[in-house]
């Protein structure tokens, strides 16, 4: 995988981040910077450690599953992806929450960085070293994050679906790509 494919793959990956950073920067009238430094870390750390947590469980399996890894990874990034783009068109989640209220955003974090479990597992099953890649995926989400709150502040909700639509299509493509 070229460095250019994980930068590819750590913007999808904090595409919910970027889309959950939007509607905090839209919903809370006055964000300060310390709040916008505590949601980045949220979402950057548990964006970078779930990819390693998901490279580890795939260690227990690659044995077993080592001649499908392709196919599998092409699976889970496609089932990400597909998943992206749907709820990119929920609009329930829209309201506006306490976005930096501790718990929330232990649950949000946790909720944005699901797929980078399983891109994870991916990236064991295609025999990739994981924690250069969980580097590029915790600094490109803690950057992203910041840019997302500072987009929400100033242009409102209009990128958020954008953002995940873009993501999803992003991680198919990188799982097609896997496979060809």
């Amino acid at each position: 995988m070229t460095q250019v494919e994980i930068i590819i793959l750590a913007l999808a990956l904090s595409a919910d981040a970027f889309a959950v950073s939007i509607s905090s920067g839209v919903c809370v009238k006055h964000v300060k910077f310390i709040q916008s430094l505590k949601m980045a870390v949220f979402f950057g750390f548990f964006q970078g450690i779930m990819p390693v947590i998901g490279w580890f469980a795939g260690t227990v399996f690659y044995e077993y599953m080592k001649h499908y890894g392709k196919w599998i990874a092409l699976a889970l990034l496609a089932s990400i992806g597909m998943k992206m783009i749907i709820e990119s068109f929920d609009h329930e989640n829209e309201k506006c929450k306490d976005y930096f209220n501790t718990k929330i955003l232990f649950i949000l974090a946790l909720a944005t960085s699901i797929d980078a479990l399983a891109a994870g597992l991916s990236l064991k099953f295609l025999e990739i070293d994981i924690f250069y890649p969980a580097l590029i995926i915790t600094i490109v989400t803690f950057i992203v994050s910041l840019l997302g709150i500072f987009i929400g502040k100033r242009a409102g909700n209009i990128f958020g679906r954008k953002a995940e639509i873009a993501g999803g299509l992003i991680l198919i493509g990188i799982g097609i790509k896997l496979v060809i």
